[in-house]
């Protein structure tokens, strides 16, 4: 049994947050593998030191006076060391990387030191070995990872050291150079790692007690998800549950590896547990989420079903902008293509005229929809959820402007005004969930 265990940047923000750490990973002799993020928000007020690296790295960029945003990242890296008498001569490092700052500096280079001194901390502070993720995640140039390389360095470092702490959140192109993963990467790397050597489970620490079943800012105190599909939580992420980076998922559910969310600060609480297949059918819907923003553009045609290729020409319209659809209803002389307000903003009077031109039809747009998914793994096997839904909608005088269902049968989307967002998430979770 072996263990891979990634802790989020609210569990190492302090020396406090660094003891928890150490109980837990010391808890369990099958913890071998620990990723840490960069030191995390201390409180609300604070920054992380990943935004001070970024604001760092802009100072230099433009030859603004930098040496205030140095002296924040460096007392809060000894800070640490001093408040648990960690032996790591980080000032050493610190120093080194001050003499190596120029404005022509690696972006991605330095950015990535927050999660490389943060472990190296770590490592001598739990005394495990540190590893650096430059010499394990191997990525070609084109931005894809080097399985191939990356399994042999990783299983040779682990056969080597056995218990070791490794960076995440960025790895190494072929010339060595840092490669900087997207915002959140650290929860991939720890994914990478489980994948290199098919661990027991992946155990993912964090702020919360697992994943909620809705928006906790808009759902008072909403009961944690023990069990989620990696499918169900597919859903849930790209309707705008924030848990794990999107990517998180690819690498372990090849081997069926489980993924578990875990709080540090609540260590005894069994999280959710993320698998292929849950066993769990006790509730209907697993989760709530949505997100708002989003334009509907609406095609009229009388007769239009009887042509052949006509939505295949609306779509090349939007195509032609880059821009990604999100869903198509459509009834039969009508249509309407859903599409996030962020992409189409600047264009959506441009588009219109493309569509007009091009199919002769009548089209009007709606900016102001939002979307919410009712997801769960369970809905297609009980009757009466479309029911409950709009049972729990009509009572708050919500309207339904679009009703989207997969093919699945995993989630329902239903669209409704942005003004009654909250309400729509409240009402559904009240009806289909508590």
């Amino acid at each position: 049994m072996l263990k891979v265990v990634k802790f989020g940047g609210s569990s190492l923000s302090c020396a406090q947050q660094f003891e928890k750490v150490k109980n837990i990973v010391l808890s369990d002799p099958q913890r071998k593998i620990v990723v840490c993020s960069a030191l995390g928000k201390r409180d609300k007020e604070d920054t992380k030191i990943t935004d001070l690296l970024y604001i760092l790295h802009a100072h230099l960029k433009y030859s603004v006076p930098y040496q205030d945003i140095w002296d924040m990242i460096y007392n809060r890296f000894v800070g640490v060391r001093d408040e648990l008498k960690i032996t790591y001569d980080i000032k050493a490092d610190l120093d080194s990387l001050k003499g190596e700052l120029n404005k022509n500096m690696s972006q991605d280079y330095l950015v990535s030191r927050g999660e490389y001194l943060t472990s190296k901390l770590m490592a001598a502070y739990i005394g495990y070995t540190f590893v650096d993720a430059q010499e394990l995640l191997r990525y070609n140039y084109d931005g894809k990872l080097d399985d191939i390389l990356t399994e042999k360095n990783v299983k040779l470092a682990f056969s080597k050291y056995e218990k070791i702490v490794v960076p995440g959140f960025y790895g190494a192109f072929p010339n060595n150079s840092v490669k900087l993963l997207s915002r959140g990467g650290s929860d991939v790397t720890g994914a990478i790692l489980s994948k290199c050597l098919n661990v027991s489970v992946y155990e993912n620490w964090t702020d919360v007690s697992g994943i909620l079943a809705a928006d906790p800012r808009i759902v008072k105190n909403p009961q944690s998800i023990k069990e989620v599909t990696y499918a169900e939580l597919r859903e849930l992420s790209y309707m705008g549950a924030s848990v794990l980076h999107e990517e998180t998922v690819f690498p372990v559910q090849e081997l069926n590896i489980p993924i578990n969310i875990r709080n540090t600060n609540d260590p005894n609480n069994p999280g959710t547990m993320i698998l292929n297949e849950c066993k769990d059918d006790s509730n209907i819907v697993t989760g709530i989420a949505g997100k708002k923003d989003f334009y509907s553009f609406n095609v009229f045609k009388d007769h239009m079903s009887d042509k052949v290729g006509f939505l295949r020409k609306a779509l090349q319209v939007f195509e032609s902008y880059d821009v990604s659809i999100e869903h198509v209803p459509s009834g039969i002389d009508s249509f309407s293509v859903v599409v996030a307000g962020s992409q189409v903003e600047k264009y959506k009077y441009e588009i219109v005229t493309d569509l007009k031109r091009n199919l002769d039809c009548q089209v009007s747009v709606e900016t102001d929809l939002a979307l919410v998914a009712t997801v769960g793994r369970n809905m297609a096997k009980r009757s009466g959820v479309c029911a409950k839904i709009f049972n729990a909608l009509g009572n708050e005088k919500i309207n339904v402007r679009l009703l989207a269902q997969g093919p699945s049968e995993l989630n329902i989307i239903i669209g409704v005004s942005a003004d009654d967002y909250d309400k729509t998430i409240s009402a559904l979770y009240e009806s289909l969930v508590r």
